[in-house]
């Protein structure tokens, strides 16, 4: 089940890079927080570049799931910020055109914090650790 759901999540990284890159640059560029002092067009080319990288490592590093785990659930931290300035801004993109569908989307934020931690076996390895390091 975890397999299942760790390369469903790394192919939606996958799909959501390429598309920050070809077909949604501007639906993404809305989501760019004005108060970011980067080239919006860089920042959405970067985090496209940074998702495919992070959904084919989700996919094809398995030695390391845990780890790159942790750090999908940051980047899924970090663009969060982007996430409440669309709903706080009322910007509209990628058919999020009322405040409900733009609130219902920072629900679902945290929802893929908790899917990055739970397929990879993130905080469970973590647990672990921590278990074992207060043992030796």
């Amino acid at each position: 089940m975890k397999l299942i759901a760790r390369v469903i999540l790394g192919s939606f990284l996958v799909f959501a890079g390429l598309s920050h890159l070809f077909w949604a640059r501007t639906e993404f560029q809305a989501q760019v927080p004005t108060w970011v002092p980067i080239d919006t067009d860089f920042v959405v080319l970067a985090s496209g570049v940074v998702e495919i990288v992070l959904g084919a490592a989700l996919i094809l590093w398995v030695r390391r799931r845990a780890l790159v785990g942790w750090v999908v659930a940051a980047f899924f931290v970090a663009v969060f910020p982007g996430n409440i300035s669309q709903f706080v801004t009322g910007t509209d993109a990628f058919g999020l055109d009322t405040d409900a569908a733009r609130g219902i989307r920072l629900v679902f934020q945290p929802l893929l914090i908790i899917w990055a931690l739970w397929c990879t076996d993130a905080w469970a390895s973590w647990r672990t650790r921590d278990t074992t390091a207060r043992q030796v």
